[in-house]
């Protein structure tokens, strides 16, 4: 990536990144978030997160083992509730334990 560092060494990339005017910092968060526009998330527990800012500018590297989580749409609760008769908040409850719009209705319909 950088010649003449000659393999990986950490003070000669920190050395490195102030000459570019890069300034490096990690960050010690226990769980990082992110929210998708489709009402999914991707969670990251105990991750390694770096703060490089750069003329100006904040960039964040997130590193770990990333899980999806499947968002539950204002729509999906809606339909839940008509096909079996509940109410909105019992029908997001069945969907936040089943994850599945059928199951849910299933569970409800019992």
């Amino acid at each position: 990536m950088f010649p003449g560092l000659g393999g990986f060494n950490p003070k000669k990339m920190q050395a490195m990144m102030k000459q570019l005017g890069m300034d490096q910092t990690e960050i010690d968060a226990s769980k990082v978030i992110i929210e998708k526009n489709d009402g999914s998330k991707i969670v990251f527990d105990n991750p390694n997160v770096a703060k490089i800012s750069m003329q100006g500018q904040d960039t964040f590297q997130i590193t770990g083992q990333p899980q999806e989580e499947t968002g539950i749409s204002e729509e999906d609760i809606k339909i839940v509730a008509e096909k079996t008769g509940k109410s909105e908040s019992e029908a997001k409850v069945a969907l936040k334990e089943t994850g599945d719009l059928a199951e849910a209705i299933l569970k409800l319909s019992e």
